[in-house]
């Protein structure tokens, strides 16, 4: 099914997630992948900041890495018409932004470049504490995070999982973010955070893909 809508399931697990999250006081920017279930994942999970007018703005680099038909978005004019009546920036999505070729093909060189054109934009936001809605597949490159996830198992992301992560302030050129502390508490894991090397090291493993000398 061509960039399916959420299922009955898909959407309590939206109210859930509601009721579970406990910073919707302190956002300040909704961003989306523009495929349809991560929109509306938004503005289920996050109406209370959408009461109090906090933006939502669909980012195209966080659409899903592959190019299946439910993995690729609509295009901008059915988005348009699909959204009217909602708060929901689509001014981002160029009239090529589904077509999966080029900058948007699912190929690893691609996806990273993505996610790290995503990283530097997020990190030149004005707004500070930003809800970022996303894929599970993608999620692992845009957070350069691979624990949980096995070679051709997917993503090691649950369904309206939700975690924090910061930005490394010494790393401007890849932009590179971390999990917090309170985070990794939060779900269970009082590990030490990865180092730069054992990211790679996991990345390999996870994607069978060698890393390049570019990150």
């Amino acid at each position: 099914m061509h960039d399916p809508l959420l299922t009955p399931l898909g959407e309590n697990q939206c109210h859930e997630l509601q009721s579970q999250f406990p910073y919707h006081d302190s956002v300040d920017l909704l961003v989306c992948s523009p495929l349809q279930r991560t929109i509306q994942t938004t503005l289920l999970a996050f109406d209370p900041e959408i009461a109090r007018g906090i933006h939502c703005i669909a980012l195209p680099e966080l659409q899903e890495t592959a190019d299946l038909p439910c993995d690729t978005g609509s295009n901008v004019t059915t988005l348009k018409e699909k959204f009217k009546s909602k708060p929901v920036d689509l001014s981002l999505l160029s009239e090529d932004w589904n077509s999966k070729q080029g900058k948007w093909a699912p190929e690893q060189e691609a996806i990273e470049k993505r996610c790290c054109d995503a990283r530097q934009w997020l990190k030149t936001r004005e707004e500070k504490e930003i809800v970022v809605v996303a894929h599970g597949g993608l999620l692992h490159f845009l957070t350069e995070d691979w624990t949980g996830c096995e070679k051709n198992q997917g993503t090691g992301w649950e369904n309206t999982e939700f975690r924090s992560y910061r930005f490394v302030d010494e790393d401007n050129e890849n932009a590179s973010i971390e999990e917090t502390a309170e985070s990794r508490q939060r779900r269970g894991n009082q590990d030490k955070p990865l180092t730069k090397e054992e990211k790679t090291q996991l990345r390999e493993t996870a994607t069978g893909f060698e890393k390049s000398s570019r990150v």
